[in-house]
This record gives structure tokens, C-alpha cells and sequence, in this order.
């Protein structure tokens, strides 16, 4: 579904009327860390952290996790100002890095930030049962991995179902070009395997919700990556899955879409309390 950009404005208008109707005071967490059962040596020590912005409140809110950018090679774990304030909590993992790591302990990573916060969050006003998982380009991938592939979170003890929903942005939906580029795998040429979303597709994977940036615009093949992953799931016979693509944005395309984002989290949160 293209969203022209007045579509975009008026969505986030709608969304602002109705965004935070409480006068809540909120609270910061930072750098808590997500390992367990380990030794960390001081790379996994730093990188394996996350920030939390939680809201003063008796009552048990949504959480959306929000895995950062960056290629699966940089980037940082930031709590994006659209995201905060909005009565929910925002967990942020950073995750260590290629090529310090090979890029599949990115997805290790991102899977245990997964299950610590579904395992935590209470202790944080958040809803264990309403746990929303996205981010952008790399963290949008690794929100699609640590999901898709139910082994990962099985390896926890957690069933990838009691998830609430999927956001990814710009996500690769095909084998990451970090792990190509580790097989020596030109970027161009397309790869479909245990370390892609798409070879996981099904019909009972939580709510989805794709977003991209304009087809003309994105990096190569990103919007019909993202496409051809909303078939599959459609053919699987999933049932609750949407794709936008947001016109005349390009890659970062992090802004208009977080009200997207923010309006699925209201809506499936509703419908988990129903």
C-alpha cells in the first residue's frame, strides 16, 4: 500500500489527539544488561545493554523494543524522541558487531534483549503480554529474525508467539548483505536461508506490520524484498499482516513512519485486552 505524504501528516495528527491522554511522569533505565549465564568479556559487557524509558503508572503498558541501524556494522542504541512520552515503555539493546562478530551473533544478541525484556519488563510497568518488536533497516532484520526463527527464542524458554507484533522498518527480508558480505556474496546477488526471514514464513507468526521507504528511492530491492515477504505470508495463510510503502521517502524513512508504528501498537494492545 503506497501512503502519500498528506495521508502520512493526517495519521500522526490523529494520532497526537490521542497519544498520551494521561499527565504521566516517566522514568529512565540506562544500560541494563541483557546477559545471563555468562562470563561476558568486555565487548559483550558494553555492547550487550539496554536503555529503558517507562512511564510512572500502576497500570501495565505496552512496550515496543526498538533494535537500532547501522548494517549490522555500527550504529548505536538510541530511544527515538517520537517514541517517547507516548504511555508506552521503549526498550533500546545495542548489540555487538561485525566484524568484531560474525553477523549471525547479532541476531543471538538480539534474541536474548527479546527474551530478557518478555522475561522483565514487569519490573518496569510494562506488559509481558503486550511486547511489540521493531527497528530500523539492520534492527528491523534483526526484529524479524529474533521472531520468525522460533528456535531462537525457544532456546529461552519463550514460545516467538507471545509476541504482539512485528514492526520492522526497511528491513531485509532476505539473507543480510553483512552476511553475504562475510561469504564473499556480491550485494546484488539475492540469498534465501536460515539466516533470512523469509525462509520462516507461516501463518501463525504474531501481527505484522511492514514498513519501507518509496520503492524509486530505497536501497536496492528493499520495498520488494519487503513485498514479496508479504506474499509468502499471505500464501502461508497468515492473516493479520499489512506492507506501506511510504511515497517519496527514501531509506530513512524513520520519521513518517513512526506514527504507524505507534497507531498498530494502540490498536493490537486494544485487541489483546479484548
Amino acid at each position: 500500500m503506497k501512503l502519500k505524504f498528506l495521508s502520512v501528516i493526517v495519521a500522526a495528527l490523529l494520532l497526537h489527539q490521542h497519544a498520551n491522554p494521561q499527565d504521566l511522569s516517566y522514568n529512565e533505565a540506562p544500560a541494563v544488561p541483557y546477559y545471563s549465564g555468562q562470563s561476558p568479556d568486555s565487548y559483550q559487557a558494553d555492547k550487550m545493554r539496554l536503555d529503558i524509558h517507562y512511564p510512572d503508572t500502576a497500570d501495565s503498558v505496552p512496550t515496543i523494543i526498538w533494535f537500532h541501524g547501522g548494517g549490522l556494522t555500527g550504529g548505536q542504541r538510541e530511544i527515538p524522541q517520537a517514541l517517547r512520552e507516548k504511555g508506552f515503555v521503549i526498550v533500546a539493546p545495542s548489540y555487538r558487531l561485525s566484524p568484531k562478530v560474525e553477523a549471525e551473533t547479532c541476531i543471538q544478541d538480539a534474541t536474548a534483549a527479546v527474551a530478557w525484556t518478555l522475561k522483565n519488563i514487569d519490573q518496569y510497568n510494562g506488559d509481558p503480554n503486550r511486547i511489540f518488536v521493531s527497528g530500523h533497516s539492520a534492527g528491523g532484520y534483526l526484529a524479524l529474525m529474533s521472531v520468525m526463527d522460533k528456535a531462537r527464542l525457544a532456546k529461552h524458554g519463550i514460545d516467538a508467539n507471545s509476541i504482539a507484533g512485528l514492526i520492522p522498518f526497511s528491513g531485509h527480508t532476505i539473507t543480510h548483505f553483512t552476511v553475504r558480505a562475510e561469504r564473499g556474496i556480491p550485494g546484488e546477488q539475492p540469498i534465501v536461508d536460515t539466516l533470512a526471514p523469509l525462509y520462516f514464513v507461516r501463518a501463525d507468526v504474531p501481527p505484522t506490520l511492514l514498513i519501507t521507504g518509496d520503492r524509486e528511492r530505497e536501497l536496492l530491492g528493499r520495498y520488494e524484498e519487503n513485498a514479496y515477504f508479504y506474499r509468502m505470508m499471505k500464501v502461508a495463510g497468515h492473516a493479520d499482516i499489512q506492507l506501506y510503502e511510504l511515497d517519496g521517502y527514501g531509506h530513512g524513512m524513520t520519521e513518517p513512519a513512526f506514527p504507524l508504528l505507534l497507531e498498530f501498537v494502540s490498536e493490537k494492545s486494544k485487541q489483546a485486552q479484548q
